[in-house]
């Protein structure tokens, strides 16, 4: 696998806006984004900061790789 970049909330917000994922809510600086597919209902809340953290960036790619079907390793290649 690639190695995770240094990454805005913001980049992350738009990456999963173009696989599916809609804004449902913000509170401060987290955003809740939900994506509904066959196989239910995804939420994921990312944090809008100058740079989300590596183990959180980890953790939310994990999450949505497992619900979408594609890969950790396009994921991240769509980050860079």
């Amino acid at each position: 696998m690639p190695r995770l970049p240094q990454i805005s909330g913001r980049q992350l917000i738009r990456l999963l806006e173009s696989i599916g994922y809609e804004k449902v809510r913000q509170r401060g600086s987290h955003v809740r984004l939900r994506r509904i597919s066959a196989a239910g209902e995804h939420n994921v809340t990312v944090p809008d900061h100058k740079v989300v953290a590596k183990g959180t960036l980890n953790d939310i790619l994990t999450r949505v790789s497992i619900w979408t079907g594609l890969s950790k390793d396009e994921l991240v290649r769509r980050l860079g």
